[in-house]
């Protein structure tokens, strides 16, 4: 597995032992103070919509992996539709990213619809 794959990863689902951190200096302290953070998830079920909705009302971002629920199911529409509900009350954003990823912001925090570097 080359550098990028352990970094990026394949597409596949990952732990979060298996993030590699980058060497920052003073990244701990840093992190700590960091005001927002990025929250990575799976959404299997609505026991995940929940601790997301909890990330973004804590003023959190939030992108969520959705493979591992199916696309035309009711339960997949209601979670949906409940991340969406958040984005609209806290003043945030909400995209579907492909497939597989919906992304969730707080208050204030817009996602661009166009891709860097075309």
């Amino acid at each position: 597995m080359g550098f990028m794959d352990k970094i990026v990863g394949g597409g596949q689902s990952r732990s979060t032992e298996e993030y590699v951190e980058l060497d920052l200096d003073d990244a701990a302290h840093a992190s700590s103070e960091a005001g927002m953070h990025v929250h990575i998830a799976e959404i299997d079920g609505q026991a995940a919509a929940i601790d997301i909705k909890d990330a973004v009302y804590d003023g959190d971002i939030v992108i969520a992996d959705i493979t591992r629920l199916r696309t035309k199911d009711s339960t997949t529409e209601h979670i949906v539709d409940e991340l969406r509900q958040v984005a609209k009350e806290v003043d945030g954003d909400i995209v579907l990213k492909g497939d597989d990823q919906i992304i969730i912001t707080p208050t204030g925090v817009g996602i661009s619809r166009e891709k860097l570097g075309r």
